[in-house]
């Protein structure tokens, strides 16, 4: 296992320390000068190993190597165990607490085993020798065992702040995604409700324009269904601003988006309001037969909303496509396993005057409300004539009371 430098590396509160250890060896080195073997020699050695101790933090392994080398001039001296040999220990301690791999402090203590059958080799007699050779090893291996046990508490430590800063970095982003997700859903649903309803008021204010002279009560009908249009545009609006609020900002709550209760007001919106948005289409000159087979299970809000709003992109692209007077055909049929919507037009109406631009998100979003409940969508040309619209949505088992609503 590999420990970075810019984790293991020298913090500011270290340098006073690593100068007053280093200043210690020094000071010990200097004291016992005229006293120790080896004289002024043997000072200088101490006094090396002091100063590369000023680096242990930084570069573990060269201060080790450094004070190993000085260390191994002292046994070939044969001035035998100084004071300022702490150093070696001090030195064994940072390679493996500090060092970038642990196999360096492997080395690091297969060379100080070797260095304590040199130290003991210069005692007299084999009685000593074993003695000597006992007490270097048990401290070596102390201090070893110590610099391992703090090494592997810092390694832990930082495994546990790295994963933590992975999973906030995950958060992070599993916000971003559910605001961009919450972005695409808004605009989706401000499509469904802005963009089909003035594409109605656009075609019929078209209309109203060429027929107030030609015949005033056609045009003050297709102004009724302008006004008509644009009040249910306004409401709807109000009641996605109403959603958007009580689910608050994107984060624990908002990234559920759209999320709603099986209330009547959202219920209202879908199934229930199916007969209208037929009749709205129907003012719009568009020839009508709605058929429904089968009595229509409980759904949850959210698939109501979705079949809603395939039936209702269906007949805007009708009324755009196949133009003012085309019959259309729309039919709900329900299982026992799905909700089969069908629409289909004989594309024999007339040409718009001024057709309205696309909302840029027709099929494609209906796909994608579609594919949220796992359902499939055809949609294509016919071979008589026209457009075909099928969408399958399978039933859930249970219908939840509390869902997402597709977007």
């Amino acid at each position: 296992m590999t420990v970075r430098r810019t984790v293991f590396g020298r913090p500011p509160r270290g340098v006073a320390f690593d100068v007053a250890v280093a200043a210690l060896v020094a000071l010990v080195s200097l004291t016992a000068a005229v006293n120790q073997p080896g004289g002024w020699a043997a000072t200088l050695v101490g006094v090396g190993m002091a100063v590369a101790l000023l680096f242990r933090r930084t570069h573990p392994s060269v201060v080790t190597v450094a004070v190993a080398a000085l260390a191994l001039i002292q046994v070939i001296a044969e001035w035998g165990p100084l004071v300022y040999d702490v150093a070696v220990l001090i030195a064994l301690y940072s390679v493996v607490k500090y060092g970038e791999r642990l196999r360096d402090g492997v080395l690091a203590g297969a060379v100080a085993a070797v260095g304590v059958l040199l130290a003991a080799a210069q005692t007299p007699n084999v009685i000593q020798w074993w003695v000597t050779a006992l007490w270097y090893a048990l401290v070596t291996g102390a201090v070893w065992l110590v610099a391992l046990n703090v090494r592997t508490r810092r390694l832990y430590v930082l495994s546990l702040e790295e994963r933590a800063t992975t999973l906030e970095r995950e958060r992070e982003a599993e916000s971003r995604a559910a605001v961009a997700e919450e972005r695409t859903r808004i605009a989706r649903e401000l499509h469904d409700v802005v963009a089909h309803s003035m594409a109605v008021m656009i075609v019929q204010a078209d209309g109203a324009r060429f027929m107030l002279d030609r015949d005033p009560a056609q045009a003050r009908t297709a102004v009724k269904v302008v006004a008509d249009t644009g009040r249910q545009a306004l409401e709807e609006m109000r009641r996605l601003v109403g959603v958007l609020r009580d689910a608050g900002p994107s984060g624990a709550d908002g990234a559920d988006g759209l999320a709603v209760a099986a209330d009547p007001e959202h219920r209202r919106l879908a199934l229930a309001e199916l007969p209208d948005l037929l009749a709205r289409f129907d003012d719009a000159g568009l020839h009508i037969r709605s058929t429904v087979t089968d009595t229509p299970p409980a759904l949850p809000p959210g698939l109501e909303l979705t079949v809603y709003r395939v039936v209702q992109e269906a007949l805007t692209n009708a009324l755009k496509h196949a133009g003012v007077g085309a019959r259309v055909e729309v039919v709900l049929s329900y299982t026992a396993e799905a909700v089969v919507v069908r629409v289909v037009d004989d594309g024999r109406g007339r040409p718009l005057v001024s057709p309205a631009p696309s909302g840029g998100h027709g099929l494609l979003g209906m796909r994608e409300r579609v594919t949220v409940y796992d359902g499939s969508l055809a949609a294509g040309p016919r071979l008589t004539g026209g457009w075909q619209v099928e969408v399958r949505l399978p039933l859930p088992s249970e219908p939840a009371a509390t869902e997402v609503i597709a977007a």
